[in-house]
């Protein structure tokens, strides 16, 4: 099976920090579409998304976002699909800002939150694919593998 997710951005100047990432969701054979949405530019397009992700075949979707960060909780509040947070850099908080808006969920709108940037974006790739290993033993295996050489690509 294909397992395939979204990494939505907030903005184009994100993706040189998300592709850090990319040799992570290859290695784990995931299916990776990147997108760039804003919560605050384009919220329809957002709200879109969200609502038809599942009959698109996504399984999950990683938001990426800065400052106010609220891309990762809009798209929660619009699919039962799981959404992982990676909060970024970009204000004079350095990040701050985003890890608690991004973290700081009401009850029953889960975003599971990673670090703030690339390491961030990276654990998601990872926890995504730990998630999949629960059915998946060919994952599993992969997961095995990787921890062995490092957890480090």
């Amino acid at each position: 099976m294909t397992w395939k997710c979204a990494l939505l951005m907030g903005s184009p100047s994100d993706q040189p920090e998300l592709e850090k990432a990319l040799p992570y969701f290859e290695y784990f054979g995931l299916q990776v579409d990147l997108k760039i949405m804003s919560a605050h530019r384009n919220p329809q397009e957002v709200t879109a998304f969200a609502t038809t992700a599942r009959e698109e075949g996504y399984q999950a979707i990683i938001a990426a976002a800065g400052m106010a960060a609220h891309l990762a909780g809009v798209i929660a509040s619009h699919t039962t699909l799981p959404v992982l947070g990676v909060p970024l850099a970009g204000s004079a908080f350095n990040g701050l800002d985003a890890l608690l808006s991004t973290v700081q969920m009401p009850a029953g709108i889960p975003v599971a939150t990673f670090a703030v940037g690339a390491a961030g974006a990276r654990n998601a790739a990872i926890f995504l694919a730990e998630m999949i290993s629960v059915s998946d033993p060919a994952m599993a295996e992969r997961l095995e593998q990787f921890r062995r050489q490092g957890a480090r690509l």
